[in-house]
């Protein structure tokens, strides 16, 4: 398995955020993403942070459907792909209604065909093509006007891996179809098959592909106990923020994570604690969140237990796991995720030869992740 991170930009210190980020490259961790959400933007940042790192790969984790027109994800992503030399992956998502029309006043229409579309142009525009589109979502150039199809001035001069945020499953195929990566969350080893991967692999089938062709980029956090009695009290702080993205990440009717953990096995937890969220009763909602909820998507536990759940996540089939680890100062991160990527690679080594590969590139120069750094001392 490959290993990633994710950060933002919108809050904390930027300068210690930077200083995570080179840390984690020296760890050898192999990506960082960068999130956009309601906050920061994410080309920004990675362009600063490209300026700042040598061999990570960088990517969008993610750029929003309907905030940008196709073109100009396309330009973004040239031109991060050029600063980055080579190292830049374009992740893109549909984000929902709440953020993309109650923030950005833009229709949450044909997500699927926006998404499809967006993808095709992009290419269209990396390849360095006349840009002409018609679709469902998009036509360009503007039917009736003075335009006429036209090519970017900026050429692509590396390939740029696009990886889609997804979660339901005529999505999930798509995935399959046509991107290089997908980027998930709310994963449950246990229940990934009929929750994910059949979408996925349908996907695959329909552009004539296997497993092989996608990286399957998963994201936890990470947090180590030192036994079950601390177990017991790290769980207790994770249920309201489960809470929240089972009750708050959308509107009252629209929530993709709330229907993914219904999808695997909690449909009657899930809808009740998106009905007390949104009246107000936040305790409530949370106290209805259980521990199992909490461990089937985490990697939270005494280094067994992480190490275990590690193994489940390797033979699930994900190919890049996301690290998001817990800690309350850089240094604590930085040690947590260290003795993480010792455990990625322990799990890995145990199972080397035996799962899918991965696709992608690393920078030309890059080798395997660097070793060691677990004793050297952000969500998603």
């Amino acid at each position: 398995m490959r290993t990633a991170t994710t950060v933002e930009a919108a809050s904390g210190d930027w300068r210690e955020t930077v200083d995570y980020v080179t840390g984690a490259e020296k760890l050898g961790l192999d990506m960082c993403w960068v999130a956009e959400a309601w906050g920061a933007d994410a080309p920004s940042p990675l362009g600063f942070l490209a300026a700042r790192t040598e061999r990570i790969l960088l990517g969008s984790g993610i750029i929003q459907l309907g905030t940008r027109t196709p073109v100009a994800v396309a330009q973004a992503a040239l031109t991060l792909s050029r600063l980055s030399e080579g190292r830049f992956l374009l992740g893109l998502g549909p984000s929902g209604p709440q953020v993309i029309e109650g923030l950005h006043g833009v229709p949450f229409a044909r997500p699927l065909a926006r998404m499809r579309e967006t993808v095709e142009i992009v290419r269209s525009a990396a390849a360095g093509e006349r840009i002409s589109h018609s679709g469902t979502a998009f036509t360009i150039p503007l039917p009736g006007g003075e335009g006429r199809p036209m090519r970017l001035a900026i050429r692509a001069e590396h390939d740029i891996p696009v990886y889609l945020a997804t979660l339901s499953p005529k999505m999930l195929h798509l995935t399959g179809e046509i991107a290089d990566g997908w980027l998930g969350t709310s994963f449950v080893p246990e229940g990934s098959r009929a929750a994910s991967f059949d979408h996925l692999d349908a996907g695959l089938a329909a552009s004539g592909r296997d497993r092989s062709a996608l990286d399957v980029c998963q994201g936890a956090e990470v947090a180590f106990a030192r036994d079950e009695d601390e177990l017991t009290t790290m769980l207790a702080g994770r249920k309201k923020e489960l809470a929240f993205s089972l009750g708050g990440m959308g509107s009252g009717s629209t929530n993709f994570y709330n229907d993914a953990y219904s999808r695997q096995g909690w449909a009657d937890v899930a809808a009740e604690v998106r009905t007390r969220w949104q009246a107000g009763d936040r305790d409530g909602a949370a106290a209805l969140v259980t521990d199992d909820m909490v461990l089937a998507t985490t990697l939270i536990g005494t280094p067994d237990r992480v190490r275990s759940r590690l193994r489940d996540w390797r033979d699930a089939g994900v190919t890049t796991i996301r690290l998001y680890p817990s800690g309350d100062s850089l240094a604590a991160r930085l040690d947590t995720l260290g003795r993480a990527l010792d455990l990625v690679r322990e799990v890995d080594r145990e199972g080397a030869g035996g799962g899918p590969t991965h696709p992608g590139p690393l920078p030309p120069d890059a080798g395997p992740s660097a070793p060691g750094g677990g004793a050297t001392g952000l969500l998603p």
